[in-house]
């Protein structure tokens, strides 16, 4: 196998990525070590190692403090509770904690226990349908991206460096991707595009000034 066919039939393996579904998280309240031990057995195939631990006890500890994730009901966690950590698996991987607590903070706000007719279980099936529709998409454009990169040191006489540049720019290409997707969530943050609405033709205030200005609103 070649190197093309080999990334080819990474790309290709997206598409077998396994998602938690909704049926599969259990109806009944669970404890930390059943959370854990759950998460672990239906995520392994996305560990890099495999002695990744994907879930610690810690980390959930951690989560609660950060309040990305509610309290457990007399040490237990509930299916909300489950859908609210798988959502922060996925989101760690890209964004910051403080990050990740602007966007859950209004969510869990919103649509925690109840709190809406819009259930969380409801956002969690539309959110993964949705990603399940663009895994098509995805594969489709790391294919483009994969035949620019060949295309663009097809003139390199030596099939050692022209491999090696093919790869790197192909791998450049992906993080040049998520670093601006990166940078659309973090301006969609800052601009507070998850809480109070922007006005337009107006500049959302940066962090800082936001602080500056919650302080000055807590002195009074």
């Amino acid at each position: 196998m070649t190197k093309e066919e080999y990334i080819k039939s990474l790309i290709d393996s997206l598409k077998d990525v396994k998602y938690i579904m909704p049926d599969d998280i259990p109806n009944i309240d669970l404890y930390m070590d059943q959370v854990t031990t759950f998460m672990d057995k239906q995520l392994k195939s996305s560990k890099r190692y495999t002695e990744d631990k994907l879930l610690t006890k810690t980390m959930i500890n951690n989560y609660t403090k950060n309040q990305l994730l509610p309290p457990p009901n007399k040490k237990k966690y509930t299916k909300e509770h489950m859908f609210l950590l798988i959502f922060i698996y996925y989101f760690k991987n890209i964004l910051s904690i403080n990050d990740i607590q602007s966007i859950f903070n209004p969510l869990t706000e919103r649509y925690y226990g109840g709190r809406s007719e819009v259930r969380l279980e409801q956002i969690y099936e539309e959110i993964f349908r949705l990603e399940k529709e663009m895994t098509d998409a995805l594969t489709k454009d790391m294919i483009r991206k994969m035949t620019k990169a060949k295309e663009s040191f097809a003139d390199v006489d030596k099939q050692e460096d022209r491999d090696f540049l093919t790869t790197f720019s192909f791998i450049s290409m992906l993080c040049f991707d998520v670093y601006m997707r990166k940078h659309m969530i973090e301006k969609m943050i800052d601009d507070s595009l998850m809480g109070e609405s922007v006005d337009k033709g107006k500049s959302a205030a940066k962090p800082e000034e936001k602080k500056e200005k919650k302080k000055a609103e807590e002195k009074k």
